[in-house]
């Protein structure tokens, strides 16, 4: 998808073990990803089978995040919200994990979700908008519209995530100039079926 990025670092492996530089502004920008840390998560996750998602936030408060892996293993998904984007409405999934050492760029205007392959999988991301809770927003993660294919079994989802509704209720537009994102919401479905 357009603007999504799976970066793999280079480990620098001895005896010791590996050095890796897993953000670097610079290299980034480079190859086309432009993107300021402001905030950093932690989501640690007990059970196998734990689902969280869908979620983004809207304009002006949209987000860029940076995902990787640090314990145990996690199917990561995307699905693009952006109307005027080839893919609008697809999604793609990767899988992280802390023996592969994958990060995901998310870019604004995509819903993200993972479910955990393991038990104590930790998922680390890096921000580019802080949380907005009048921004956020998220829909099922098994709105047949979309389709996603979960690996396995949801056996632990938050009562939040669990009352999203379908995504393609409301159609989400991401309008994107060089200084601007703006959103429009409407109640009418966006597709013809």
């Amino acid at each position: 998808m357009a603007g999504a990025f799976v970066i793999q670092p280079d480990l620098r492996r001895d005896e010791r073990g590996f050095f890796a530089r897993t953000f670097c502004r610079e290299t980034l920008r480079e190859h086309g990803i432009d993107v300021d840390i402001v905030q950093c998560n932690l989501s640690q996750n007990r059970r196998r089978g734990t689902l969280r998602g869908m979620h983004y936030q809207v304009p002006p408060h949209a987000e860029q995040k940076l995902v990787c892996c640090l314990r145990g293993a996690a199917y990561d998904v995307i699905v693009d919200l952006r109307a005027d984007s080839q893919t609008y409405g697809c999604w793609h999934a990767v899988e992280l994990t802390a023996a592969n050492r994958r990060t995901l760029f998310i870019p604004r205007g995509m819903a993200h979700g993972f479910q955990t392959l393991t038990a104590d999988t930790e998922l680390f991301y890096q921000m580019g908008h802080p949380y907005s809770p009048q921004h956020a927003r998220g829909f099922c993660h098994d709105d047949p519209a979309i389709g996603i294919e979960w690996p396995l079994p949801v056996r632990c989802i938050s009562e939040r995530d669990q009352s999203f509704g379908p995504v393609l209720d409301r159609q989400i537009q991401y309008e994107t100039t060089a200084a601007t994102h703006a959103v429009a919401e409407t109640m009418e479905r966006s597709y013809d079926g």
